[in-house]
């Protein structure tokens, strides 16, 4: 009977954590090393990791991976750094290893960085505690470029997250990767967060610093989304990916939305992610078509 409720009380915790639970979480309801032996050979608990065990079946998911990658790093562990940007939409790719910190001794395992954090403030999110944001960030601006950091920075202005003196303030000179997160704060630009690709951010940063104006991102127009577009100057501006725009479809697709924009009186053009590498050609034809479009402003400086 006592081992029956144990293994109730297990399950319960388990239900909390994905399936996960700790060694300590085991030895806690009383469970010896004997019966700890007899439940793994029964196929109750099975070891994910070093003092971590799946408990019912070993059934994976990221949230599972998440739960046991703090469970190891033990007490008053967080995610951290990509992993907690990503567990807050702040990064929409998800990161090939996890990152936990923790304020315990704890070596980085296959697939997981432990990072030695002595001070463990942290806070939650969808039932899982990770650094808070100003952290988090001062993360990201070390381990991270320039790009993916005003991207999460974008995300977190855009969710309501964002309070840009706590994040100055936190950055204090000296401090790895306060340069990189300063840099950040002085280049943000909430618009970002509206890009669903690298090939959209990397035509804001060309339109920045070209000193044209910054187009809206992701917009409809005609029944169409548009990547980028110049409303006043009436220029669309499509991204092209290789992989999403050439089956037949997909150019039978192309043509008509390029068909559907000319008949509302936009010009539609397309950039390649090789010709965005030619930023000066790309800015110099950009300025030229919004130059002879109505509403032009050719000598406009970027919009706030």
């Amino acid at each position: 009977m006592r081992r029956q409720r144990a293994k109730v009380r297990l399950g319960e915790i388990a239900a909390r954590q994905w399936g996960r639970v700790s060694w300590a979480q085991i030895r806690a309801l009383g469970v010896d090393r004997r019966t700890a032996a007899d439940w793994k050979a029964q196929g109750y608990i099975h070891q994910v990791l070093p003092r971590v065990y799946a408990v019912g079946h070993r059934a994976p998911s990221y949230e599972a991976d998440l739960a046991a990658a703090l469970l190891y790093a033990g007490p008053g562990a967080a995610l951290s750094h990509a992993t907690a940007a990503h567990w807050l939409t702040l990064l929409d790719q998800r990161p090939r290893r996890l990152h936990v910190s923790t304020p315990r001794r704890s070596c980085s395992q296959p697939g997981i960085v432990v990072h030695d954090r002595r001070q463990g403030n942290r806070t939650w999110h969808r039932g899982l505690p990770l650094t808070p944001l100003p952290q988090l960030l001062l993360d990201l601006a070390r381990t991270e470029s320039l790009r993916t950091l005003r991207k999460a920075l974008a995300n977190a202005d855009y969710r309501g997250l964002l309070d840009v003196a706590a994040v100055r303030a936190f950055a204090g000179r000296g401090r790895p990767g306060s340069s990189q997160l300063r840099t950040a704060l002085e280049e943000h630009q909430p618009r970002l967060a509206r890009t669903k690709s690298e090939l959209e951010v990397a035509f804001l940063e060309l339109c920045e610093s070209g000193g044209l104006p910054l187009p809206e991102v992701n917009v409809r127009v005609a029944g169409w989304e548009v990547d980028a577009l110049f409303r006043a100057e009436r220029l669309a501006v499509e991204l092209d990916g290789y992989p999403n725009h050439r089956s037949p479809a997909q150019v039978r697709r192309d043509r008509r939305k390029e068909f559907d924009l000319r008949s509302a009186g936009f010009l539609p053009v397309r950039y390649s992610g090789e010709q965005l590498d030619q930023a000066f050609e790309v800015t110099a034809e950009v300025r030229r078509l919004t130059a002879q479009r109505p509403g032009s402003t050719p000598n406009s400086s970027v919009w706030p």
